[in-house]
């Protein structure tokens, strides 16, 4: 039977990451309060629209989804910076086969702020959607990239690997999205409507940190929980 996991609730965590006071926002969206900086990563808009032109029929509404939950949190929070972590299109024909309403709403929660574009490794930068791109960002003592460097990195925040953590809960497992962090370094959770996930005991994020040296802070509903990386079990 599995063994219940122990964790610390918290409506908006507050972390320091080389020494920058972050707030985890259970949307999946990092804030940096001091700079009125938003960072989110992995949208992979138009996710379903990809799959539909393989044959495989999904609800349409992903990109439409994934950016109102956007535009709720940047309303909540009024970010004069966001930050795109890069694989924002799912592909490079995304684009084209992106909607009006959902063009609409680029340009919506764009308005009034700068929005920056960082390279994916699935997505060129966009240069017909708003902002600015670029293939990464240093902004203070922080780094923002796409895909995680090789080795120390003190500062960095990155996407592309979509973590997820399984927790056992009440003799059953749990697995949500998570961010990832040891203090110096950090991974965000994928912020896209079907960007899925991958867990956090797989090498390619555990080999990240030291050994059970991380913390991962699932994303719940209108809070987040703190778990360290001995209550995260395999899938």
């Amino acid at each position: 039977m599995l063994a219940r996991a122990e964790s610390v609730v918290s409506p908006l965590a507050t972390i320091i990451l080389a020494g920058a006071e972050l707030v985890l926002d259970p949307s999946g969206a990092l804030l940096w309060p001091d700079e009125r900086l938003m960072v989110v990563a992995d949208l992979h808009l138009e996710k379903g629209s990809a799959f539909a032109r393989r044959g495989q029929m999904l609800p349409p509404y992903d990109s439409i989804d994934t950016l109102k939950r956007l535009g709720a949190a940047i309303a909540v929070h009024q970010p004069r910076l966001v930050i795109a972590l890069g694989d924002s299109l799912h592909d490079r024909w995304a684009v084209e086969r992106m909607a009006d309403p959902v063009r609409e709403e680029i340009r919506r929660i764009q308005a009034g702020r700068t929005f920056v574009w960082i390279a994916g490794n699935h997505d060129p930068m966009p240069t017909d959607l708003g902002g600015e791109g670029t293939a990464a960002l240093t902004h203070g003592p922080l780094l923002f990239r796409h895909e995680p460097s090789e080795g120390p990195a003190p500062g960095e925040v990155c996407g592309h690997l979509h973590p997820a953590a399984r927790i056992a809960l009440r003799g059953r497992g749990v697995r949500r999205r998570c961010f990832v962090t040891d203090g110096s370094r950090m991974v965000l959770p994928a912020f896209g409507a079907y960007a899925g996930g991958l867990s956090v005991r797989d090498p390619a994020i555990a080999g990240l940190f030291p050994p059970h040296g991380f913390t991962a802070h699932l994303l719940g509903d209108g809070r987040t929980f703190e778990m360290p990386a001995s209550a995260c079990i395999g899938d």
